[in-house]
C-alpha cells in the first residue's frame, strides 16, 4: 500500500474524517485529501503527528507492508506546542506547588516569635498554614493530564525543534545556577544553628530561630521553583538518559501489571 493508501485506511479504522484529521494536524482538509490521492506527503512534524495519532511507526507510513507493526513504534511525539505548553504547565504548577511548601515551613515562625501568647501563635500558624495548603492543592488541581505521557514514554522531536530546545535548555540552566545556588546556600544558612544548638557546639542562638526558618523558607520556595523547569528540559532534551533511568524503568512495569490486572 502507499502512503495515501494507508493514510486513508487507518482514517477510516479511527472514524475520523477528513475535516477530524485536519484539525489535529493543524492543517487543511484538502492537504489531506491530495495526501490520501497521492498528491504529495505532509511535512516531517505532521507525519510524527500523523504517526502518533494512529499509533504506529513512521516506517510503517512510509515503507511498504501490509499491516502496521506496534513493535516497531518510536515513540511518542511531541510537537512545538505540546513542549511549550509542558514547560508552561510546569511553571504554573510549582509557582504554587513552591509557595504553598515555603508558607508551610514558614507557618512555624509565630510559634517562635510569641511562645508566650498561644492564642495569637495558634491564630497565625492556623492562617499561614491554610494559605500554604490551598496553594499546593490549587497546584495540583492546576495539573493536566494530557502532559503526564511526557513523563511515560519515550520521546521524538523534529530535529530542528530538538536543537532549539538543546540551546534553551544550556541557557536555562546558566541563568538558573546562581539562582540555585542562593537557594542551597539559604537552606545551609537557616539549618546550621540549629545543628549547632542541638548538638551544644554554640549557644544563644534560639533567638535567631525565626530569621532561619525564614531563610530555610525561602531557600525551598527558590528550589522547588527552578528544579521542575530544568526537569522538563531534562526530560525533553535528554529523554534517552531520562528512560534509561531505573526508576523510569520500574515505574513502566508497575504500570504494565498494573493495566494487566
Amino acid at each position: 500500500m502507499t502512503f495515501g493508501e494507508k493514510l486513508f485506511k487507518l482514517r477510516k479504522e479511527k472514524g475520523l474524517s477528513q475535516e477530524a484529521l485536519a484539525e489535529k494536524v493543524n492543517t487543511t482538509r484538502q492537504a489531506i485529501s491530495k495526501w490520501e490521492n497521492g498528491q504529495g506527503f505532509p511535512e516531517t512534524e505532521k507525519l510524527l503527528m500523523i504517526g502518533n495519532i494512529f499509533e504506529v511507526s513512521i516506517d510503517y507510513l512510509l515503507k511498504d507492508s501490509v499491516e502496521p507493526r506496534p513493535d516497531n513504534k518510536e515513540g511518542y511525539y511531541v510537537s512545538r506546542e505540546m513542549a511549550d505548553g509542558f514547560l508552561l504547565h510546569q511553571r504554573k504548577v510549582f509557582k504554587y506547588v513552591s509557595f504553598g511548601l515555603s508558607m508551610l515551613i514558614f507557618s512555624t515562625v509565630p510559634y517562635l516569635v510569641f511562645k508566650q501568647e498561644p492564642a495569637i501563635y495558634t491564630l497565625l500558624i492556623i492562617i499561614i498554614a491554610v494559605l500554604g495548603i490551598g496553594a499546593i492543592v490549587t497546584g495540583m488541581i492546576t495539573e493536566e493530564d494530557k502532559y503526564k505521557v511526557l513523563k511515560k514514554e519515550a520521546l521524538i522531536f523534529d530535529q530542528n525543534h530538538h536543537k532549539e530546545l538543546t540551546a534553551r535548555y544550556k541557557d536555562i540552566k546558566k541563568r538558573y545556577a546562581a539562582i540555585m545556588v542562593v537557594g542551597v546556600c539559604s537552606i545551609v544558612a537557616g539549618v546550621i544553628p540549629f545543628l549547632l544548638e542541638r548538638k551544644h557546639i554554640a549557644s544563644g542562638l534560639i533567638a535567631y530561630y525565626p530569621v532561619c526558618v525564614v531563610l530555610i523558607a525561602v531557600g525551598v520556595y527558590i528550589l522547588i521553583r527552578i528544579l521542575p523547569i530544568i526537569e522538563a528540559y531534562q526530560i525533553m532534551v535528554k529523554n534517552e538518559e531520562y528512560i534509561n533511568r531505573f526508576g523510569f524503568k520500574l515505574s513502566k512495569r508497575v504500570r504494565k501489571r498494573m493495566d494487566n490486572i
